[in-house]
């Protein structure tokens, strides 16, 4: 498994739109690119880290080639909800002992 970890720094007042923006294109992405979807998390108003799971690292470098074109009104939206949004690390999982819990998407 590769997983792809994300700061993202959000105007003020833009919290909602942004989880709702961020939603959408996450299941898109789970759904035609072959991801095993994301978590997002809250450190405070503004202040949010998120991680992606693939399968592996082949299928993350390929990604984005198969989204329909309704996955750039979720990327616009999302754009105009934040300051910042960078990739931090990318990593491959050794182990995993998280509890599998049914996917929600």
């Amino acid at each position: 498994m590769y997983i792809v970890f994300y700061a993202i720094k959000i105007k003020p007042n833009q919290e909602e739109n942004f989880i709702e923006a961020w939603k959408g294109l996450t299941s898109l992405i789970y759904k035609y690119e072959g991801s095993l979807g994301s978590r997002l998390h809250k450190k405070d108003a503004l202040n949010f880290f998120a991680y992606a799971q693939w399968p592996d690292k082949t299928t993350f470098d390929n990604a984005g080639g198969n989204l329909p074109e309704e996955a750039d009104h979720f990327r616009n939206r999302m754009k105009a909800t934040y300051k910042k949004f960078e990739v931090l690390e990318k990593f491959e999982v050794i182990e995993d002992l998280l509890k599998q819990e049914q996917s929600k998407m």
